[in-house]
């Protein structure tokens, strides 16, 4: 940050918890600890949370946290907030600006943006895309309950153009896109060791991740690419079900499960790979893993056809599979462990397109998003 900006003190808002590893949660930490290093103030306001700084910065848990299903995951949703609480910590912080992570709670968050300071400018990210219809039932449900906070935005985003798809469709919300983020610098620093006919799946063991398509695909390609190895990394209510699959299947001697994986071996993990590979099924409004894996160096990343992973990779269809057509998804997989001209194509296009990703290229532009959110309401107080 050049001497002659002003520090801006950012507060983010985000109902779930930091101390889990999915994609809202790196977002937040990944901008904030980027904030944090350009010598801005950063400020987590979140849910029931272990941790009580990040990166530098204060975190404060608002509340405690209820884990139910929806959008075909666990997530954490936060119990009534005390008034009392947060009215203190926002006394507490001369926020510029409370960056929401969308959609929020009416049971936290929507209580902090109806609480804040007057000066202070109020932006969200939009971060999902709803799979099924009770995930849109649900959403439609929390557009009423809104009511006026959604008023009080002076800037929506969205992390791709699903996420934007959904934030009009169901919140009537205009939003610019923003992508996801990686720390691009924090993965080239990870040894690489590249294994052939090495395949890395990395996600939570549920049915939407489709990592038992997985598995059924690889029965088929260990057939035709016998020395092929499978590692599956991560945890989930599947993993019994997935483990039962390998062993009667005689698959033992290929598959191996690794269980969760922290984050700061992930980049060795997947850069591992010679196919990082994330079948999902769908709801996926972007699909940060994806440029987790590239940022890694794994040779290729290939994905689920659904419209988060095209909005990454729908420039190369090749990299892109129906799970559920078990076949042509062990094909694919064939043809990248086999096809070297094929697959060094597409990892140089990935090693090219990971860097729009990059926090050092896109932290820039949301300190323009900031800016301006403020001067809005700044103006907004004046009219």
């Amino acid at each position: 940050m050049k001497k002659s900006e002003k520090v801006l003190s950012v507060g983010f808002l985000y109902d779930d918890s930091l101390d889990r590893p999915d994609g809202v949660s790196q977002y937040v930490k990944t901008v904030g600890a980027w904030l944090n290093s350009q010598g801005h103030k950063v400020i987590y306001l979140v849910g029931e949370t272990t941790m009580t700084q990040w990166a530098g910065s204060p975190v404060y848990s608002l509340s405690k946290n209820l884990t139910v299903k929806f959008n075909g995951n666990l997530v954490n949703t936060p119990l009534p907030a005390s008034k009392k609480l947060i009215s203190s910590v926002l006394d507490r912080h001369d926020f510029d600006v409370i960056h929401v992570q969308m959609p929020y709670s009416p049971f936290m968050a929507q209580k902090v943006i109806n609480l804040v300071n007057p000066h202070t400018a109020v932006i969200g990210t939009f971060h999902i895309y709803p799979a099924g219809a009770l995930a849109r039932v649900g959403s439609r449900l929390l557009r009423l309950v809104y009511r006026g906070s959604l008023k009080k935005f002076r800037g929506v985003l969205s992390v791709s153009p699903p996420a934007a798809k959904f934030a009009k469709q169901f919140f009537a919300a205009d939003s610019e896109l923003s992508s996801n983020v990686v720390e691009l610098k924090k993965y080239q620093k990870a040894k690489k060791s590249g294994q052939k006919n090495h395949v890395v799946f990395l996600g939570r063991l549920v049915q939407r991740k489709g990592c038992g398509e997985l598995l059924r695909a690889f029965k088929l390609l260990i057939k035709t690419v016998p020395e092929a190895k499978l590692t599956i990394a991560g945890d989930g209510p599947q993993r019994n079900k997935l483990e039962s699959f390998v062993k009667n299947n005689h698959l033992e001697s290929s598959v191996t499960f690794q269980g969760f994986i922290n984050e700061h071996n992930k980049p060795k993990l997947l850069g591992s790979a010679a196919i990082a590979c994330f079948p999902s099924l769908g709801g996926e409004s972007f699909g940060i893993v994806l440029i987790e894996a590239m940022a890694a160096g794994a040779g290729v990343v290939i994905g689920g056809n659904n419209p988060g992973y095209t909005s990454v990779l729908g420039e190369r269809p090749k990299t892109l599979f129906d799970p559920k057509k078990t076949a042509q998804f062990a094909k694919t997989l064939e043809k990248f462990l086999t096809d070297g001209q094929l697959a060094d194509g597409i990892h140089t296009w990935q090693n090219e397109l990971v860097r729009k990703y990059d926090i050092e290229t896109v932290g820039p532009s949301l300190v323009e998003v900031y800016k301006r959110a403020i001067a809005k309401q700044n103006r907004s107080r004046h009219n």
